[in-house]
């Protein structure tokens, strides 16, 4: 899972980092709201620990900035005895707040029990390898293959991405993808939007000859994905259709 760490403090930033990295997160760090907000935008997170104590913008603003964004989960980490600080992060939105001094053990355990519910249910078993003719999906590793070309997608991305090429040429419900993704029938459509829109960017799949993700109103998303031409000379590809 990859953790945006946001703190100023340049020495506990390296400090938890390298502390997170043991634990086997992937870690991004940032040590001003204005660098964050460009790697959250970038990098694209599992979730984001900033502390609110940051030079200007500080802490509200970014939480503020990511919120109008997407849902990515967000852990605040405040001052002692900051009640109001508390109170004002979860009306903008944090998913849970650490008070400093913290124990890292409790830091840790936070972060992947917000993990655990906004990730949904943990499978017991890793998804099966996919391919759509020269496109392939390795749940494993997180990663599609086009050609020679390999993207690594984040989780949530992976698992949206997955759900809608397991079912290329068909109309996913948005409920549906809820519920493989996040595990509940509710969600927030803008953090779906939002996850849409990078995997078209990472995947080249805004309506070019080999496929898209199409928006279908009211209802969900459909993928499409043609297989390349059997010879150069072919001038139109055969349209590859896979069922559920």
């Amino acid at each position: 899972m990859k953790v945006l760490l946001v703190e100023d403090d340049l020495d506990q930033l390296d400090i938890t980092a390298h502390m997170l990295r043991r634990e086997r997160f992937a870690v991004i760090e940032a040590s001003d709201g204005a660098q964050a907000l460009r790697r959250f935008r970038t990098e694209r997170p599992d979730l984001v620990v900033v502390d609110l104590a940051l030079p200007p913008p500080d802490g509200f603003e970014l939480l503020r900035s990511i919120r109008a964004e997407d849902e990515t989960p967000v852990l605040v980490v405040s001052g002692p005895n900051d009640r109001k600080d508390t109170y004002r992060s979860f009306e903008l939105g944090a998913d849970d707040c650490i008070t400093k001094p913290y124990e890292f053990r409790e830091l840790t355990l936070r972060i992947r029990a917000i993990l655990r519910r906004s990730h949904g249910p943990v499978r017991e078993e890793t998804e099966p390898r996919l391919e759509l003719a020269d496109l392939r999906l390795d749940p494993e590793a997180h990663e599609v293959e086009q050609g020679s070309s390999i993207t690594r997608l984040t989780p949530t991305e992976f698992r949206i991405f997955y759900t809608l090429a397991k079912n290329a040429g068909h109309v996913v419900p948005a409920n549906r993808l809820f519920s493989d993704v996040w595990g509940n029938e509710g969600g927030a459509a803008n953090s779906l939007r939002s996850h849409i829109c990078h995997l078209r960017k990472k995947l080249g799949l805004d309506g070019g000859a080999r496929g898209s993700i199409a928006s279908v109103p009211a209802v969900g998303y459909v993928f499409r994905w043609s297989a390349p031409p059997a010879h150069a000379s072919d001038a139109v590809s055969e349209q590859v259709a896979f069922g559920s």
